[in-house]
């Protein structure tokens, strides 16, 4: 339930650079929201420039029962000992890919079989090697290099 309402700036506060008292702060509002178990929210809150902030807020729970026993100190398991962490090294997300010959040859296939599919060729390297596309054009440049893919511009 809501025992107080917010009304608009307009309303409270009116200022401006023919107000003969000159500008003043915005004016604050208590709230306080009461819900069905008891529990109660007090807070203060300003509505400035189409926006509400709110400040200090205080709370109060729901009032014990009469034949409620008191609460009991939560057990605590104790706390295990402090043990520095060391952070893990920091690694890509990239498959292992083999170097030399055996890389520019699985290059050359992976180049070949998205062309075969019609699918973007240099796209497929750069998702097969894990690499940006600059570094998948220069592994295909390095299978022609090597003569595993046909040259780019036939020579006449």
């Amino acid at each position: 339930m809501l025992e107080s309402r917010f009304l608009g700036v307009s309303d409270h506060f009116r200022s401006g650079p023919g107000d003969p008292d000159g500008p003043s702060a915005p004016p604050w509002f208590q709230v306080r929201l009461t819900f069905g178990d008891g529990a109660v929210v007090d807070a203060r809150a300003v509505v400035s420039e189409g926006r509400i902030t709110i400040g200090d807020v205080q709370t109060s729970g729901p009032p014990p029962a009469p034949d409620a026993p008191a609460p009991a100190a939560p057990a605590m398991p104790p706390a295990p000992p402090a043990t520095p962490e060391v952070p893990a090294p920091h690694r890509r997300a990239r498959p292992s890919w083999p170097r030399g010959r055996a890389g520019r040859r699985l290059v050359a296939e992976t180049y070949r079989a998205a062309q075969g599919e019609g699918r973007d060729p240099v796209l497929a390297v750069m998702r097969a090697t894990g690499h940006s596309r600059r570094k998948a054009l220069r592994l295909v440049a390095a299978a022609r290099d090597a003569g595993l893919l046909s040259p780019r511009h036939n020579r006449r």
